[in-house]
């Protein structure tokens, strides 16, 4: 098997030195800031992973896990509205000058109806992902773009935030139908630690902002489907559901039973007008603690086992003008570390996530990225610059932070202050 593994390579060390911030952004000149939060219109549940577009831009963001968020619009944009999906629910557009300081919106859950005669084109399921993985070059973005994103990596200790670096970048992203890889350019980055959290170990993320970037199936299947790999998978229907008034398939898939070695399980979501992949959530199996530890963990220090026990991707995209093309993925990496002649054991979780918050088409002869290119073994923590004043991202749209992370970083900054 020649696929490679969707890693983030975590690097565990004695403690190392961050700088502290406050995550409040506040916009001055020429934009509105925008805040509310996605709820089902029924459960009145927070809606997590929600598109927020401004109509007729590319200007985007999406909800954190409280179903809350942030926009950023340019004054030229005010008169537009903002469009609101999320898989399963019907898409509502609203007004943005209608939209109060802080605004609750609610969405309908989306009635599904696909029977089997719509999918009798395919014999199985397998079928119908090998159709949709040879779509590179007709449904998905064939130009080359130049994407700002907002990336953020959080490091718990067991439910409590210990440590959380953030950037915004540029993505080079190349073309669909093509096998040059993206380039990534660091533009903003700060970082803050909560040393108590941490105790005597620091989690380090290498790969950072690339590693979400590889979970772009379609234009990197080497790191999930391969040809040779597809056999190795059962695949099957599940029930359909809908984005954007769309039918969509879903599709479930994991490793056969007799495959030893790690491979994924989960679901994928596929168009089932254009057979395009819209969403994909899925991990890797990790039952086997040793090959599963060789997979994920770099260094550690010799007194402690380290293994992972959850690893999970989740990878969306949008269509725009009759094109898809990379829009968010989420990585959640979940750690137990067993110290040697103590009795109890340290859980950590490192999530990293990645929003194309604008982008735009580039004439390849022009694209010549001379900014703060970054590498694939990039450590974020280790560019970032540590904490600064509030307006410190200007005009960039980030991802609203949970209120765990607020409430953190805000405990620190006071402490620094009285310090």
């Amino acid at each position: 098997m020649k696929t490679k593994k969707l890693l983030l390579i975590v690097l565990i060390h004695v403690l190392f030195v961050f700088g502290i911030h406050s995550v409040q952004a506040q916009i001055m000149g020429a934009f509105k800031e925008i805040k509310g939060k996605i709820i089902d219109e029924s459960s009145k549940e927070a809606l997590v992973f929600t598109d927020i577009l401004i109509s007729g831009s590319n200007i985007s963001t999406i909800t954190n896990s409280d179903g809350e968020f942030v926009l950023k619009v340019p004054d030229s944009l005010v008169t537009k509205s903002i469009i609101i999906s999320n898989l399963g629910y019907q898409k509502k557009e609203t007004k943005i000058l209608d939209l109060d300081d802080y605004t609750k919106i609610t969405l309908k859950p989306a009635i599904t109806e696909l029977n089997v005669v719509e999918i009798k084109t395919f014999k199985d399921a397998r079928a119908l992902v090998h159709e949709t993985l040879s779509k590179k070059s007709s449904m998905y973005n064939p130009n080359t773009a130049l994407m700002t994103a907002f990336y953020r990596e959080t490091i718990k200790k067991r439910r409590k935030n210990a440590s959380l670096s953030e950037a915004v970048v540029h993505i080079h992203k190349q073309p669909y139908n093509n096998l040059k890889d993206d380039a990534i350019a660091l533009i903003k980055a700060r970082k803050s630690t909560n040393y108590t959290r941490l105790d005597t170990l620091a989690l380090k993320l290498q790969g950072g902002p690339f590693g979400n970037l590889y979970t772009d199936i379609i234009k990197y299947p080497e790191y999930i489907f391969t040809d040779e790999d597809l056999p190795l998978y059962d695949f099957s229907f599940d029930a359909s559901t809908q984005i954007n008034a769309n039918k969509v398939y879903v599709i479930n898939f994991k490793q056969k039973p007799t495959i030893k070695e790690p491979l994924y399980f989960g679901k994928l979501y596929i168009d089932a007008e254009t057979l395009a992949l819209t969403n994909a959530v899925y991990s890797l199996n990790v039952e086997n603690r040793v090959l599963a530890s060789q997979m994920y963990v770099r260094k550690k220090p010799k007194k402690a086992e380290v293994y992972p026990t959850q690893a999970t991707y989740r990878v969306n995209y949008r269509t725009q003008n009759g094109k898809w093309h990379f829009a968010y993925s989420n990585i959640l990496l979940t750690f137990k570390v067993n110290w040697e002649g103590k009795l109890f054991n340290s859980i950590y979780s490192l999530n990293s996530e990645m929003a194309i918050t604008d982008w735009q088409l580039m004439d390849p002869k022009l694209v010549q990225p001379k900014e703060n290119i970054l590498k694939p073994t990039t450590i974020l923590a280790d560019e970032a610059s540590g904490f600064s004043d509030p307006a410190f991202w200007g005009e960039y749209n980030i991802i609203e932070p949970e209120k765990s992370i607020e409430s953190a970083i805000d405990k620190i900054r006071k402490q620094l202050q009285r310090t």
